[in-house]
């Protein structure tokens, strides 16, 4: 997706081999066009599916998965990280590693949202070990339900998430796959480009 790309190439920030900052559009401040033509872009690759919920983790995951929830006319559901007062027990309840923060979350989410016979694509914002795509998957098939596909904003393709998603049976669609975060992005698909360098 070429406007997601420029996006990175123009905002992001590679703070090291393993960490790329896109806080000015996707994870902090929120650039609403680009969200908004990111749920277009999922809606487009997973029109083949019935799809009846969008499911994220709180709290990256919302704005492109409000803006593909809108798109396809369906609920968005977010997986809470912190236990709310008025989400009481009748939940589902996975453990999510994240090894950007290096702590470990029990992400839940209403029994009443997910139920059998839902088809729920899964949005997250990044894709690293894919420890939270894999708990959110789980949920859903806890509940019943059915997996369309795992739709991804960033992809860190020289890490094994992609793999393990799709060996585990899982459809993947990445917008932005990255090759390296050695010094700049590189882009999976391209070849180095000097002027796709974000800072450092």
């Amino acid at each position: 997706m070429k406007l997601l790309k420029d996006k990175i190439a123009s905002e992001g920030i590679v703070l090291s081999g393993q960490v790329l900052k896109v806080d000015s559009f996707l994870n902090h401040q929120v650039d609403p066009k680009l969200m908004q033509a990111i749920g277009r872009e999922f809606t487009r690759r997973f029109s083949d599916e019935p799809i009846t919920k969008v499911l994220t983790i709180e709290s990256s995951g919302i704005g492109p998965g409000l803006m593909t929830a809108l798109e396809l006319d369906v609920p968005l559901i977010f997986a809470r990280k912190q236990k709310s007062l008025t989400l009481r027990d009748d939940v589902f309840v996975e453990k999510v590693h994240s090894f950007t923060k290096q702590v470990t979350n029990e992400v839940t989410v209403s029994r009443r949202y997910i139920v059998p016979g839902d088809t729920v694509m899964i949005i997250d914002d990044f894709l690293a070990h894919g420890e939270a795509a894999l708990g959110l998957a789980r949920i859903v098939e806890q509940a019943g339900a059915r997996v369309a596909g795992i739709g991804i904003v960033i992809e860190k393709a020289f890490q094994q998430g992609a793999t393990r998603l799709q060996e585990a049976g899982y459809r993947v669609e990445s917008l932005a796959r990255i090759r390296s975060l050695e010094g700049s992005v590189v882009f999976e698909d391209e070849p180095a480009d000097p002027s796709l360098t974000c800072r450092s």
